[in-house]
């Protein structure tokens, strides 16, 4: 179930409960009389979830990164913020866009509900915008014909090789403007493939080319599927080391580092 359904439904509950009894109960009760323990609790929870509800909908929501599809930026493990009103201001559980206050753009890693099962959230970096004609061949994007700029090839010797097939190549992608890394490995294209993004949606790829569930294979993220954009990582656990202690875990490194 959506979480910010389980939210609302918790804050409607809790708000009912406490005001049904303030307008019924509690001048019966009188001064003296004690409130039921389920009404101290409603009482004292509903402007918590009402503070978090209204947080996480309108302004910074948090996620867990679940993959390795945005290696060698984002890793299996990373606890990210995303900014709410960045794509605009958007109605809580039912998605609608009240304001518009930005357009997505090329090269944001941006955070939207799946295509084909909206209960599930994606991260991907956006490559191309409504009109753009993209194409993947040979390991490289072409954008309106145009290819990115590639540079500073280097060996990647980072954490999750084995989920790499053991090697991979680290490169820096240049997406008209906006500068971040990617991962290729030796693993054959399907490519080439070349698609033309319609109005009011999005072509994203996760920056692990060849290890990234993506607009190649699925198609375009809707405008409506947004929901943000990733901004900073705020808490990061290093799951590849599977056999150490929690708290050796934490990358601490990587707590507060901005995402590009």
């Amino acid at each position: 179930m959506d979480f910010a359904l389980i939210l609302f439904l918790l804050l409607l509950a809790t708000g009912l409960i406490w005001g049904l009894d303030r307008a019924l109960f509690a001048r019966r009760r009188g001064p003296q009389g004690r409130e039921p323990v389920y009404v101290e609790y409603a009482r004292a929870f509903f402007p918590v979830i009402l503070i978090v509800f209204l947080l996480r909908s309108f302004l910074v929501e948090p996620f867990r990164i679940p993959s390795a599809s945005m290696m060698p930026n984002l890793f299996d493990g990373d606890f990210i913020l995303v900014n709410k009103f960045s794509y605009g201001v958007r109605l809580p559980i039912l998605h609608v866009k009240l304001v518009g206050l930005g357009e997505p753009k090329r090269g944001d890693v941006a955070v939207f509900r799946f295509p084909s099962e909206p209960s599930t959230n994606y991260i991907k970096r956006i490559i191309g915008i409504p009109g753009d004609r993209i194409l993947y061949k040979d390991k490289r994007v072409f954008v309106n014909g145009k290819p990115l700029d590639y540079e500073g090839q280097r060996p990647y010797p980072g954490p999750y090789l084995a989920e790499l097939g053991g090697s991979a190549v680290r490169v820096t992608e240049n997406v008209l403007g906006v500068r971040h890394d990617i991962l290729v490995t030796e693993r054959p294209d399907q490519g080439p493939n070349e698609f033309t993004v319609p109005e009011g949606q999005y072509f994203v790829l996760g920056d692990n080319r060849d290890h990234s569930n993506d607009s190649r294979f699925w198609g375009f993220v809707p405008d409506r599927n947004l929901v943000g954009r990733a901004f900073l990582i705020w808490f990061s656990l290093d799951w590849s080391q599977r056999d150490a202690w929690f708290w050796q875990r934490i990358a601490w490194d990587r707590m507060g580092t901005s995402i590009r």
